[in-house]
């Protein structure tokens, strides 16, 4: 099986700033730490903590409307169950 892909869609433009004043991706809302924290995770439940906690961060936010299709046409892809 396939591992839980990054909730990253490769769009990776970093100009909305969040409650704390990091700036946040306008796809995925990620910040750089945090795409980069996400690399190294192997563990298939850490994996999927991290992308349903990018899902809350997202809402909490609001407008990534986009973002859910984008992310599940990925995973339907690699043939994983999305997390979110």
């Amino acid at each position: 099986m396939s591992k839980i892909p990054s909730p990253c869609i490769d769009v990776c433009k970093y100009r909305r700033a969040g409650p704390e004043g990091a700036r946040h991706c306008i796809a995925c809302s990620l910040t750089k730490p945090q795409k980069k924290a996400f690399k190294p995770v192997k563990a298939p439940a850490a994996r999927a903590a991290l992308v349903r906690l990018i899902a809350r961060q997202q809402a909490a936010m609001g407008g990534f409307g986009h973002w859910r299709a984008a992310y599940l046409k990925r995973c339907a892809k690699k043939g994983v169950t999305p997390p979110v």
